[in-house]
């Protein structure tokens, strides 16, 4: 028992390693802070919204704001602030007082305050208390494995932030970037909940078989569908900014295949488990009895897990869909439109994906858990591959 603490506690500590090793990554794409900035907190005393100019549901003008500094240097000090509306709902903020929200300072060479804006709502405490509550669900159910989970969240989150998304700035091919950092995910996710047992194995490699189809899928049919990308959200402006470089198309191939991953390893490790459970019951199980148990619980795994990615896709272009069926559009229309045929392209692809991986990983559970060792068993196991998957005769017909 302290010999397995002990390994817990060491892979617990290798992964805080890396974590901090992609945090600390060096990357000219940090944080630009103004020397004569300070970012703080301040809540709204009072607005005035005589200036704001209502345009049917559109909001133009400025509204001006009272506020009171919480914290930094300048706390308990009442500014002055204008906040601009622009016509557009999806960057406008309108504060009422007893808001909080988020205030930039900037300073004079003296130090004195020469303009206060009031970027947007305070949302950082929502979010860190919710992220906490996030954390002890995991705690309190797994213990652990739940611990070992959390780590890998932030893991993951750290290596996208800190080395995917600055490699696409610089310009590096986003499919090989993006496929090398969800090999690694995948890695640090799965070995991390399942260690480098047989188990971990299974699931590592039925998910990155997964992986790499969708990947393979992704690149192959972008092109057919003429999708150039620019329908990721803020693509086109980023092209505006200076990253003219950027290959919008690259960027949302690689899109497609990171986000399927989450589910693919998931699916993968159901089934990875589902035959660690069918060994160790029956360890007398044979390469086709293992792989016929395998594919029966992927089958019926499969059948749920099918819509998975498109009820996820579906919720984030929910108003899109709406109002093409508002305004009466035809279905080929719809179909045809690039918006719509993006997302349809994202959720099959990632759905073949999904599909894949069950048959994947009960294959490769059946090479690690049967009687595989030697020419002759090798063989008899690829005929009783091609058995199960042909139809011709079951895989325990083939081992009888």
């Amino acid at each position: 028992m302290e010999g397995l603490w002990r390994r817990r506690v060491a892979a617990l500590c290798a992964l805080v390693c890396l974590t901090a090793a992609c945090f600390f990554f060096p990357s000219p794409y940090g944080d630009r802070v103004d020397g004569r900035a300070v970012r703080c907190v301040g809540r709204v005393v009072a607005a005035d919204d005589s200036q704001i100019h209502q345009l049917g549901l559109i909001r133009k003008g400025s509204q001006l704001l009272s506020l009171m500094i919480e914290d930094g240097p300048f706390e308990g000090r009442r500014v002055q602030a204008v906040n601009q509306l622009l016509g557009r709902m999806d960057i406008d903020k309108v504060f009422r007082p007893g808001d909080r929200a988020l205030v930039v300072l900037s300073l004079n060479a003296k130090g004195g305050i020469v303009f206060v804006a009031a970027q947007d709502h305070w949302r950082i405490g929502w979010e860190v208390g919710l992220l906490g509550l996030f954390c002890l669900l995991p705690l309190a159910f797994a213990g652990w494995t739940g611990a070992k989970a959390l780590g890998s969240f932030l893991f993951s989150a750290v290596l996208i932030w800190r080395v995917m998304i600055p490699a696409f700035l610089k310009g590096w091919d986003p499919v090989p970037v993006a496929l090398a950092a969800t090999s690694l995910l995948t890695a640090v996710i799965i070995f991390m909940v399942a260690g480098f047992s047989r188990r971990g194995w299974t699931a590592f490699l039925g998910a990155m078989l997964g992986v790499v189809t969708s990947c393979v899928l992704a690149v192959v049919f972008v092109p057919l569908f003429h999708a150039n990308g620019a329908v990721l959200p803020f693509s086109e402006t980023m092209l505006y900014a200076g990253y003219a470089h950027l290959s919008l198309a690259r960027l949302f191939t690689a899109a497609i295949f990171v986000a399927a991953s989450g589910a693919l390893m998931d699916l993968a490790m159901d089934v990875a488990s589902a035959m660690e459970e069918v060994a160790r019951a029956r360890p007398d199980y044979s390469f086709s009895r293992l792989l016929s148990s395998g594919l029966h619980v992927g089958r019926a795994v499969v059948g749920t897990m099918t819509t998975t990615l498109l009820l996820a896709y579906s919720g984030g272009y929910m108003t899109l869909l709406m109002a093409f069926m508002a305004q009466g559009v035809p279905v080929v229309n719809l179909m045809n439109h690039v918006y719509v045929a993006s997302e349809i392209l994202k959720t099959l692809v990632g759905s073949f994906g999904l599909v894949t991986v069950a048959p994947f990983t009960a294959v490769v559970g059946a090479f690690v858990y049967g009687r595989t060792w030697g020419a002759t068993a090798f063989r008899r196991n690829l005929k009783a591959l091609g058995a199960a998957f042909i139809g011709k005769r079951s895989a325990l017909d083939v081992e009888r």
